[in-house]
């Protein structure tokens, strides 16, 4: 994930959670511009640790944040979650199901 994919995330999820960038700015302890001039790309790069709370102001987590597809992270994780339930023997069925 290069810079721009980056911005678009943040701005991705800033938009999904409902928040202005003043908003997000605020709750992530930055003045109130930090994250305007982040999303217009302003030549500098966030940290992981403002990546995560960026995504934890947002309702998000950096799992979802670096998720390759952000639009199916949760249809995709609650699969995952139901898949691990299933015991191993039938996992293998499955396997061998969907592999045709």
């Amino acid at each position: 994930m290069d810079l721009n994919d980056i911005i678009t995330r943040i701005s991705q999820l800033r938009t999904r959670a409902g928040l202005s960038a003043r908003e997000l700015s605020l709750r992530i302890g930055k003045n109130e511009a930090y994250i305007n001039r982040l999303e217009y790309k302003r030549n500098f790069e966030p940290s992981i640790t403002v990546i995560n709370d960026i995504a934890e102001a947002c309702g998000s987590s950096l799992e979802e944040f670096f998720y390759y597809d952000i639009m199916q992270y949760k249809a995709d994780k609650q699969i995952i979650d139901l898949l691990k339930r299933v015991p191993d023997q039938k996992k293998q069925a499955w396997i061998e199901l969907l592999s045709k």
